[in-house]
């Protein structure tokens, strides 16, 4: 259920997803907040050279913001430096402006995900440690704001609540789930292994046949609950990286 609050907050915990101009010397901001979900506020000057808030409208960061306002639109007073800096470079920035083009694009306004708001934290963090998978990241993150959103993602038993068997095939359809005849849903589903399904309801990413079913899984919902529009982001990491 959204939240909407016609009082002041401060010192609440947010990341900046997205800024574009508004007016002459401002910005609109899309912010994900940890008690009020997605929201946009005007940075009013924020455009201007020597503006306080020019240099804190940074993805990727853990900030405090403060805003008020009844409407859709709220004005957004400050933003401070929360939890540190967070690094972002190459393969995993361009994961990072991915996580924020699906937050936006599938996120309701003014619905709190306090839960998702931590994921997508640690999803941060996980980005920025050199070494770490990026894909398996991405893959984890995606599930969990499907389901964070209330989107049926069943992996472990079929429509019928047969259990998932590690040793059988599927065909997975979205809105329905792992099928056993593959004939009757051959223009929307991908097929992979019962164990790819358990591995992803175990959080397990270490199998490589389960990374990549998984990927081609999540690849489909993900376009599926998008609709027509597909994710800049996403046709670029395909491009340079196939994540």
């Amino acid at each position: 259920m959204a939240v909407s609050s016609n009082t002041r907050q401060d010192n609440q915990p947010v990341f900046v997803l997205h800024t574009y101009p508004f007016k002459e010397t401002s910005l609109v901001v899309e912010l994900f907040t940890r008690e009020f979900g997605r929201i946009s506020a005007v940075a009013k000057g924020a455009r201007r050279p020597r503006s306080a808030m020019r240099g804190m409208l940074q993805s990727f960061q853990p900030l405090l913001g403060a805003w008020s306002g009844k409407l859709e639109l709220k004005t957004l007073h400050s933003l401070e430096w929360y939890a540190g800096l967070l690094m972002l470079q190459g393969e995993a920035l361009m994961c990072g402006f991915y996580l924020n083009e699906l937050l936006l694009r599938l996120l309701p306004r003014e619905d709190p995900h306090e839960a998702l708001f931590d994921e997508y934290a640690q999803t941060l963090i996980s980005l920025s440690v050199a070494g770490n998978d990026s894909a398996n990241i991405l893959r984890r993150f995606e599930l969990r704001l499907l389901q964070s959103l209330g989107y049926a993602v069943p992996l472990t038993h079929n429509i019928k609540n047969e259990m998932v068997l590690s040793e059988m095939q599927y065909y997975y359809v979205p809105e329905i789930g792992p099928v056993t005849v593959r004939h009757d849903y051959q223009e929307n589903g991908v097929q992979l292994s019962g164990k790819t399904l358990i591995d992803m309801a175990q959080d397990d990413y270490s199998d490589i046949q389960t990374q990549q079913q998984s990927k081609y899984l999540m690849r489909l919902l993900v376009a599926h609950y998008l609709g027509d529009k597909p994710l800049h982001t996403r046709q670029l990491l395909m491009d340079l990286q196939d994540l």
